[in-house]
């Protein structure tokens, strides 16, 4: 079994995936072609289908990595089509060293009088020959285009895909963040403090209709304000403290300096998480701190609660709220994230670092 998964493993992989791609490339030209125009035999067809793959393996990843993200993607057309005649141009001078120095000399004897005669004339004429170079460039281009669509029909996938599990995301951060038992226990509090003619009314009211205001309306985008979200944070905590009062210590440090973007709704979850495994549960005083900073483009989110010891032990990590974020993660920060969880006797502890969008 083991074996099996390892083998499919590296099926996977983006670079098999590109060296199979080349290898068909390489095969369609070597079969493609008549074998009767190669008085040598399949060694001079080889000769003949590398000084063409090479160049198209050069143009696609120059394509791929460098003037696709630096121009194309920025919108900057001008720049992407002056750069990719540029190195059209610099594939199509290099064609001509191989075909030259490499092919020419071993398989002149078996060129036809046409083709000598084309031997016979100057790098610069070679060059200079539009129509050649036209032609050629189609072909260097070809398996570029073809990576590209592959690339654009696989962003779609992503991207269909990314949009479903936000959708899910959001509903199951209501169910699961903003759960009914919360906000009942909020409704009762707030009969509670209107009853008594509370101060804290107004301003429980005011968090609550906040918390509802953006966790229904101003979610829809993939990414969202970081200094939002911290708002949410704090009249999430607010609330809470209300519901359990001298219950729980909680400590909440905002080292945040200047806004940047993240997933909405992600950082609830773990702190919704810590009341419900460390604080619901917990007859004596419980304690709860969290952390937010920033290092350089990293977020770091720390945070500890304190685990009852007459509760049931669980395996945090499979939370159902858990779950869920960790696919969140794998969708909106592939490669860009660290999660790492902590259960000790007495506490739970998690520190997530992503990087910022």
């Amino acid at each position: 079994m083991t074996s099996i998964r390892n083998k499919y493993s590296i099926l996977s992989t983006i670079a098999f995936k590109h060296l199979l791609f080349w290898v068909c490339v390489f095969l369609y030209f070597m079969f493609s072609s008549n074998i009767v125009n190669f008085p040598e035999g399949y060694k001079q067809l080889f000769h003949s289908t590398c000084k063409i793959v090479i160049p198209q393996i050069i143009t696609a990843y120059v394509c791929l990595f460098v003037l696709v993200p630096r121009f194309l993607n920025n919108k900057k057309i001008v720049l992407f089509t002056f750069w990719l005649l540029i190195l059209l141009i610099i594939m199509f001078a290099l064609y001509i060293v191989i075909h030259m120095y490499f092919y020419e000399p071993k398989y002149y004897q078996f060129y036809s009088e046409i083709e000598k005669k084309y031997a016979e004339e100057s790098y610069w004429e070679r060059f200079t020959n539009f129509s050649v170079f036209l032609s050629k460039s189609i072909k260097f281009l070809t398996p570029t285009a073809l990576l590209l669509m592959a690339r654009f029909y696989k962003n779609q996938q992503r991207f269909s895909k990314l949009n479903e599990q936000k959708k899910t995301a959001e509903l199951t951060a209501l169910k699961h963040q903003l759960n009914p038992h919360f906000l009942f226990n909020t409704l009762n509090n707030l009969y509670a403090l209107a009853l008594k003619k509370s101060d804290q009314t107004p301003e429980v009211i005011e968090k609550l209709s906040d918390m509802l205001d953006y966790m229904l309306y101003r979610t829809n985008e993939t990414f969202v304000s970081l200094h939002k979200e911290i708002e949410l944070i704090e009249n999430y905590l607010s609330l809470e403290k209300v519901r359990y009062g001298k219950r729980v210590q909680i400590s909440f440090i905002n080292d945040i300096q200047k806004d940047v973007k993240i997933a909405p709704l992600l950082l609830l979850t773990f702190i919704e998480n810590a009341f419900k495994h460390g604080v619901s549960q917990e007859l004596k005083e419980a304690f709860i701190a969290l952390k937010i900073s920033l290092d350089d483009d990293q977020i770091i989110f720390n945070i500890k609660n304190s685990k009852s010891k007459t509760s049931v032990e669980k395996n945090t990590e499979h939370c159902i709220g858990l779950s869920n974020v960790k696919k969140q993660l794998d969708l909106l920060y592939p490669d860009n994230y660290s999660l790492n969880i902590n259960s000790e006797i007495d506490s739970y502890s998690v520190t997530l670092k992503l990087i910022t969008k």
